[in-house]
C-alpha cells in the first residue's frame, strides 16, 4: 500500500467504460482540484480543522473529564444533533458487537418526545450522566434535551448534584448552553471557533465521546494526519481527495451526476455513511448545485437499492468501501450446505460471501455503465476511520471550491431554524 495510508483506492471502474467521464473533462477538473487542495493545505494561515488534527493537549484535558464523568456511572447520554453527534456515532460502530463496557454510551440526537421520555424513565438517574454538545450553544433541539434532563434530575431529588451529571462542549462565548453549564458548575470544554459542526469530528466533539467509549482518540487523529501529510507532500496518488473531487465535477459537467452513493461492505462503517451524508449535502447543496448523497450498506442494500442503482435512470457515482473479510467469520459445513441444496456455500466462511458479493456488485455496476470507485481498508480501526474522515472532508472542500461555492456555510438551513422559533413564540402569544 502506497503512501502509508490505512486504505487504498482503485479507479479501474471509474475512469474506463461507458459511464466514465471523458479524459479531457476529467483532466481539466483534476487540475482545478489540485489547485484547490494546494490552496487549502499550504495556506499561510491553515484552517483550524488541520491544526486541530495534530493536537494532543486537549485530549489530556478531555481524558480527565471522561474519567470523572464515567465514575459510578451506568449510562452516558450524548445530547446533540447533526455534526455534534454523527461523528461520535460513526466512531461507536468500531466497538465490537455486543460490547458490555460500562458506562454504556447512547447517542440521543433526535428530540423525539417518546424516545426521550422513555430514555429518562428507563434508567437509574442517579448513575446516569449527560454530555451535551452544541457548537453555537443555542441549538434548540439540544437545549430542549438538556432542560428536560435537568428537570428530570431535579424531580428525582438531584438538584444539588446537577454538576456531577453533566459535561458540555460548546464555543467559548456567551450562549444558553454555556450559561446552563456555568450556573450548575459542570465541566465545559471548548468547541473550536473556526470549525463548523459537520467538520468537527476530529475536535472534542468526536474525541470526547471516543474517550468515553474506550477508543483511541489519538489514533483517530493520527489517521487524519496521515491523509493531511500525504496531501501536502503529494504522495497519495489515486487515494488523494482531488481524485474524488475531479470525478464528481467531470461527471456533473457532463450532465451525468445526480446522486453520489457511499456503499461500505462492513458494519463497522455503517453509521459513517450518515456522517458523510450530512457533510456532502450541507456543504455542496447550494445555488441549484450539488448531488444527492445516498448512504448504503452491503450486502443488505443489494436487496433494497441495487435494482434502482442498476436499472434506474443512472447518473450516479459509486464509492464502494471494502474490508478484509476473506476467511473471516463462521465456516459453513460443506455437508450441511449440500443437504439444503446450497452446496455453493459449503466450506466457505461468511466473510467469503461478503467479499464475493462486494466484488460482484462493483463488476455489475461497471457493466451497466455506472462509474465505481473502490476504497479498500485492510483493517477497520481508529486510524483507518480517522483517515477516512479527513479524506472525505478534504474531498468535499475541494469539490466546493471547484463549484465556486462556500463549503462551510448552510444559509438555507438557517431559514428553517428561524421559522421554527417563530412558531413556538407565536403559539405562546
Amino acid at each position: 500500500m502506497a503512501h502509508n495510508l490505512p486504505f487504498e483506492v482503485s479507479l479501474s471502474h471509474a475512469l474506463k467504460g461507458e459511464g466514465a467521464p471523458s479524459s479531457a473533462v476529467y483532466s481539466d477538473a483534476l487540475r482545478e482540484a489540485n489547485t484547490a487542495l494546494t490552496a487549502y493545505v499550504n495556506a499561510v494561515q491553515p484552517l483550524e480543522l488541520f491544526s486541530n488534527a495534530g493536537r494532543i493537549d486537549d485530549l489530556a484535558t478531555a481524558s480527565i473529564v471522561a474519567k470523572t464523568l464515567g465514575q459510578n456511572t451506568s449510562v452516558i447520554y450524548v445530547l446533540g444533533t447533526g455534526g455534534s453527534s454523527l461523528g461520535g456515532q460513526a466512531l461507536q460502530n468500531l466497538l465490537p458487537f455486543g460490547t458490555k463496557r460500562q458506562p454504556h454510551v447512547i447517542f440521543l440526537d433526535n428530540p423525539d418526545p417518546f424516545t426521550f421520555g422513555e430514555a429518562l424513565s428507563s434508567v437509574d438517574l442517579r448513575t446516569t450522566r449527560f454530555l451535551a454538545i452544541s457548537k453555537s450553544g443555542g441549538t434548540a433541539e439540544t437545549l430542549m434535551q438538556v432542560l428536560a434532563a435537568a428537570d428530570a434530575l431535579r424531580q428525582a431529588g438531584g438538584e444539588k448534584y446537577l454538576k456531577h451529571h453533566f459535561a458540555v462542549v460548546t464555543e467559548p462565548k456567551p450562549s444558553p448552553l454555556r450559561r446552563f453549564a456555568e450556573e450548575i458548575g459542570c465541566p465545559v470544554l471548548d468547541h473550536p471557533l473556526g470549525i463548523g459542526g459537520r467538520y468537527s469530528v476530529l475536535s472534542l466533539v468526536g474525541m470526547l465521546p471516543a474517550l468515553l467509549m474506550g477508543l483511541d482518540a489519538g489514533a483517530v487523529r493520527a489517521g487524519a494526519c496521515d491523509v493531511l501529510g500525504g496531501c501536502r507532500n503529494g504522495t497519495l496518488g489515486d487515494a488523494s481527495p482531488v481524485v474524488g473531487a475531479a470525478l464528481h465535477m467531470a461527471l456533473a459537467r457532463a450532465g451525468q451526476l445526480r446522486e453520489t452513493i457511499l456503499w461500505p461492505y462492513c458494519d463497522r462503517l455503517k453509521t459513517f455513511g450518515g456522517w458523510w451524508r450530512q457533510l456532502w449535502a450541507e456543504s455542496l447543496g447550494k445555488g441549484g448545485q450539488g448531488s444527492t448523497p445516498i448512504a448504503a450498506l452491503g450486502p443488505v442494500d443489494q436487496h433494497s437499492q441495487l435494482q434502482l442503482f442498476l436499472d434506474g435512470p443512472g447518473n450516479s457515482l459509486f464509492t464502494v468501501v471494502t474490508a478484509d473479510t476473506v476467511g473471516r467469520g463462521p465456516l459453513i459445513s460443506a455437508d450441511a450446505a449440500k443437504d439444503l441444496g446450497a452446496a455453493y456455500l459449503g466450506a466457505w466462511h461468511m466473510g467469503d460471501l461478503v467479499d464475493a458479493e462486494a466484488r460482484a456488485t462493483v463488476e455489475t455496476l461497471a457493466r451497466r455503465g455506472r462509474p465505481v470507485r473502490v476504497i479498500h481498508l485492510p483493517k477497520v480501526d481508529e486510524r483507518a476511520i480517522g483517515a477516512l474522515f479527513m479524506h472525505f472532508m478534504l474531498e468535499t472542500m475541494v469539490t466546493g471550491s471547484i463549484m465556486a461555492i462556500d463549503p462551510f456555510d448552510q444559509p438555507a438551513v438557517e431559514e428553517g431554524k428561524i421559522l421554527a422559533r417563530s412558531y413556538l413564540e407565536g403559539r405562546r402569544a
